[in-house]
């Protein structure tokens, strides 16, 4: 989801805020009492958030860890975000429309979340106990950076031809997986050499 307008100057309290997303057509994300709302996201966002939250929501089928798309919320401290997915293992969900303790966090890159995905988010979600993994996708090139708690959130960058471990859900994507239909140079000249390579090794 993109970002953003700030809606007003008054300060709003979170009650308001959480009562008001229920009747609003249009999401906001909410930071220390200022409310912003969210435009309208690309058709390659929308691939790759679908395909990460697909993933992830198969393949923990029967599992104690659950996957959600970007309509929850994630609550840290005194701000809420719509994370574009996020993994929850949480056994007693106390709040049906956030989670204060997501495992995993997912967030695709755009111009005008780029900023604030790498800088304010990426130091709240951090602070967040329970989180292990937060993952940031370039949608107009192909790069997705995975910062571990276990590493010291050093971060990791994943390429076409790669595989990502996902470690705190134990499941793994491939980039090709994640930025399957995606539309951008980076795959177009990766899905050419594949089709150059099927040539070669099936030759008339």
């Amino acid at each position: 989801m993109s970002l953003r307008q700030k809606v007003q100057d008054a300060w709003i309290s979170i009650d308001d805020y959480l009562a008001g997303e229920l009747l609003s057509d249009i999401k906001h994300e909410y930071i220390d009492g200022a409310v912003y709302a969210m435009s309208g996201a690309s058709r390659n966002h929308e691939r790759i958030t679908g395909n990460v939250f697909a993933e992830l929501r198969y393949r923990l089928r029967g599992k104690p860890c659950e996957a959600f798309n970007s309509d929850l919320k994630v609550k840290v401290g005194n701000h809420f975000f719509y994370p574009d997915a996020m993994v929850v293992c949480e056994e007693n969900q106390p709040h049906e429309y956030y989670s204060e303790a997501p495992r995993l966090l997912v967030e695709v890159l755009s111009k005008s979340t780029r900023r604030m995905d790498e800088t304010l988010k990426r130091r709240l979600y951090q602070s967040l106990p329970s989180l292990q993994e937060y993952v940031l996708i370039e949608q107009d090139i192909v790069d997705v950076e995975v910062c571990r708690r276990s590493e010291g959130w050093v971060s990791n960058h994943y390429f076409l031809g790669d595989e990502v471990f996902f470690q705190s859900v134990d499941i793994t994507l491939t980039v090709a997986e994640i930025y399957e239909r995606v539309e951008n140079e980076d795959v177009r000249a990766f899905l050419l050499e594949q089709q150059s390579l099927q040539r070669d090794s099936h030759p008339i």
